[in-house]
């Protein structure tokens, strides 16, 4: 390959992408995690009874990820399923593999925004068969408990029987916030740790990817490398809420499988790049706080943009990387587009080329976009 070639790299797998509050992407980072879900996430997601208001924002949010260079995503659809059918037909229509959360929540809210058990079993069985009738195979459903605050143990555990039944992949939020984990304790007292409470429901399988983890204890790392649970980093997110630090060389330590997430609209950008620089820049930070600690660096985070989201979502042998016989998902990435930010005033070897993609590229650097083989972009 010359070195003013364009690059063929393997694509992304985005593991946490919250498309239903998208909208309110950029607003309200002056508040934390459960005051910012109150007063902007979940007025919004309530609109998406509206179907061509949901239609319009999936259109929007599915072509974006795609032309950032995410052929495999895990969606938080919404918590009504005919939204949440929608994202799956946009998905299917624009030829991205995504997993697709139709949101369970029974925990009573003033404002109604919540089902009841016996709605959200309905309603999700509903959806599972729904979605099997778009009839394409990189539309899978993904049992979605928000989180531990949002859901009682009694569906929890339902939802754990369903993942099980089904064999379907689990995806929820664990220790993001420390009032959040605080408020998980006052409301669980008879379980040792957040994570517990997820594992007597049954929803810690080797197809659950848990975002955030910023604040797992040590046992409870050790739970999660017995269940074989996967963490989604969101470094984005847990920055701009101000939830914290997430040090992701200890989860490494701890042989947890890590993927990287966007977690928009607590993240600003749909962009995995954007969510690789992150993910660099709070390591930096933790490296200047901690004697002796390694920060990542570009080859960790592009790992973690790919193989290692494959590897999460139990993928990795389907994708993630050029091995013979995976699925074709592939970027070409051409550096030098004359609209681009990257700064090519001198001649850079492949290697150089690479870490001025992951460190200043956008998407106009993504020229091309293959899933399964079909070109998409």
């Amino acid at each position: 390959m010359d070195s003013d070639d364009p690059i063929w790299a393997t694509s992304f797998s985005g593991s946490e992408g919250t498309t239903n509050s998208s909208p309110a992407s950029g607003v309200g980072y002056d508040k934390q995690l459960l005051e910012w879900l109150e007063t902007y996430t979940f007025p919004l997601e309530k609109k998406y009874t509206d179907e061509k208001f949901a239609e319009q924002v999936f259109n929007t949010v599915v072509q974006q990820t795609i032309k950032s260079g995410t052929t495999t995503a895990c969606y938080f659809a919404s918590l009504y399923p005919k939204a949440s059918i929608i994202l799956g037909q946009v998905a299917a229509n624009k030829g991205q593999r995504a997993f697709i959360g139709k949101i369970s929540m029974n925990v009573k809210r003033s404002d109604n925004y919540y089902e009841t058990t016996e709605q959200s079993i309905e309603n999700i069985n509903k959806f599972i068969e729904d979605l099997a009738k778009l009839n394409s195979p990189l539309i899978k459903p993904i049992i979605t408990p928000r989180f531990a605050l949002s859901c009682d143990m009694t569906l929890m555990k339902k939802l754990g029987k369903l993942a099980k039944e089904k064999n379907l992949h689990i995806q929820t939020h664990v220790s993001e916030n420390q009032d959040e984990v605080k408020a998980v304790k006052n409301n669980f007292p008879e379980y040792p740790s957040y994570a517990a409470v997820y594992d007597a429901a049954g929803l810690l399988t080797n197809k659950t990817v848990l975002a955030h983890g910023i604040y797992l204890t040590d046992n409870e790392l050790v739970l999660l490398n017995e269940r074989d649970t996967a963490i989604i980093h969101c470094p984005s997110s847990n920055t701009c809420l101000k939830s914290g630090l997430c040090d992701i060389q200890r989860l490494k330590s701890k042989q947890i499988k890590i993927g990287l997430g966007t977690d928009v609209s607590g993240g600003q950008s749909c962009s995995i790049l954007d969510a690789m620089r992150s993910a660099l820049q709070v390591s930096i930070h933790l490296s200047l706080m901690k004697d002796n600690y390694k920060a990542v660096n570009y080859k960790d985070v592009f790992h973690m943009a790919t193989l290692g989201g494959a590897a999460a979502l139990a993928m990795d042998n389907q994708v993630g990387n050029f091995e013979v016989g995976k699925e074709f998902d592939a970027l070409i990435v051409d550096t030098d587009v004359s609209d681009g930010l990257l700064n090519n005033l001198q001649s850079s070897s492949l290697e150089e080329r690479f870490q001025k993609f992951i460190y200043s590229g956008d998407d106009r650097n993504i020229i091309e976009v293959y899933i399964s083989g079909c070109k998409v972009k």
